[in-house]
């Protein structure tokens, strides 16, 4: 070839020419719209800190709107090439198209996950945002930005109107549908969820069929994340949370008072009637004291009453009289016990009572609530009053019921066998 023959007025050198030129006019519009114009809206976003335009100016974001200058100038400037095939420009015009779809969608995308960090950075800053979760809401915009991007990146590579692509996809409505059941599904129930305030990050829930126990750390669009007490992390699809029940403990946190509702075991043997000094004896306990001698005068004047109303050998007969059982005496110092007690919300439902005998004792059950909902420090204020209340039983002639263990039907044989032996040897 010689090089001394070439000349611009070549068509091949115009095209040749042409498309250098286009190429680095690519290339300078890419390093202007990163360096130039990116630091000076860094600037803005510095300025900005929150809000809207602090997002649209993320780094991140810029950097990826940078990408789209170069796309724009080819799909612009490719029709001025000379002497090339119409053909190839609507090729290059069309992929141009469809790389600045792609390149806008990548700058949303990542301009819903700045919007997310800077959700995540107030929260932090204000803890009443914290219960509140964005992240499905973003997600579900990633998902319609993707879908549209595909949509019409499809028109551009085809030269085509979106509208027509769109009427393309009503035949695979099924299919889409089918695809996309769950996220459907679940974006319903994350909307009902959040309208009707059911679950929040921070709730402790329980939802057995599901395996979770512990507290809500993450509410997505797909799904909600719960970590158990055990440190294992359950992953629940969201639209489960609207079609199966679970509890959520937030009311409990909310009114500051966690219920103890526990029963206490008592053997029906160890029940009966107080004496006369058992009475004098009880009455000296300064949390029952009022109640001994309120009942004690109350007694006393029955027994005056049915000494007229009967006679005095009558009015001894234990049947006619009124007596003081050690039953119902613990149990009003039960109730006194949890009224001094400063562990225990006393505005709210202070109560102790019998329930049904079962062939396990008679079960004095407690309903209280304690004055916090911190799970160690409830368990131990738990643990101290039974603990208490465990050890007095005796005071008050009572026993706890137990089912007998190895050892004592071991200490109830060999007690038979002792008697046995020595009425064989009295016998002989």
């Amino acid at each position: 070839m010689n090089w001394q023959e070439l000349s611009f007025s070549d068509p091949w050198m115009q095209t040749l020419a042409g498309v250098f030129a286009l190429l680095l006019a690519c290339l300078v519009a890419h390093w202007l719209a990163r360096h130039v114009i990116g630091r000076a809206l860094g600037g803005l976003h510095r300025a900005a800190r929150t809000g809207p335009l602090a997002v649209l100016l993320h780094r991140d974001v810029l950097a990826r709107m940078a990408q789209v200058v170069p796309a724009l100038v080819l799909m612009l400037g490719v029709g001025s090439v000379p002497h090339l095939p119409a053909r190839l420009v609507t090729v290059v015009e069309n992929v141009s198209a469809a790389l600045v779809v792609l390149f806008v969608a990548r700058a949303l995308f990542k301009a819903l996950d700045a919007t997310l960090q800077a959700y995540g950075e107030r929260a932090a800053e204000q803890p009443e945002l914290r219960s509140r979760s964005i992240k499905s809401y973003v997600q579900l915009g990633q998902i319609l930005v993707g879908v549209t991007a595909v949509v019409v990146m499809i028109a551009a590579l085809a030269d085509k109107s979106p509208f027509i692509v769109l009427s393309g996809f009503g035949a695979m409505s099924a299919v889409l549908m089918l695809i996309f059941q769950d996220t459907i599904k679940s974006f319903t129930a994350g909307m009902q969820i959040e309208g009707n305030d059911m679950l929040r990050v921070g709730d402790w829930i329980e939802m057995p069929q599901a395996g979770a126990d512990g507290d809500v750390i993450d509410i997505a669009l797909n799904t909600v994340k719960v970590q158990n007490w055990d440190k294992t992390i359950v992953t629940i699809p969201t639209w489960k949370l609207m079609s199966e029940s679970f509890r959520n403990w937030r009311g409990m946190s909310e009114a500051g008072g966690r219920r103890i509702k526990r029963t206490l075991m008592l053997d029906a043997g160890s029940i009966h009637f107080l004496t006369d000094d058992q009475i004098e004896r009880l009455g000296e306990i300064e949390l029952i004291a009022d109640y001994i001698q309120e009942k004690a005068s109350a007694v006393k004047i029955s027994r005056g009453m049915k000494a007229r109303e009967l006679g005095e050998a009558l009015a001894r007969v234990p049947a006619n009289q009124r007596r003081l059982t050690n039953i119902g005496t613990f149990r009003m110092y039960v109730q006194a016990y949890l009224k001094a007690n400063p562990d225990i919300r006393q505005d709210m439902t202070v109560m102790v009572r019998l329930m049904q005998p079962t062939s396990e004792g008679i079960p004095l059950e407690l309903y209280c609530f304690t004055n916090t909902t911190a799970w160690v420090a409830y368990e131990a204020i738990q643990g101290n009053i039974f603990d208490h209340l465990l050890a007095i039983l005796p005071e008050f002639g009572l026993r706890s019921f137990q089912s007998p263990g190895g050892a004592d039907v071991r200490a109830l044989l060999q007690g038979g066998n002792g008697q046995r032996s020595v009425s064989a040897s009295m016998n002989y």
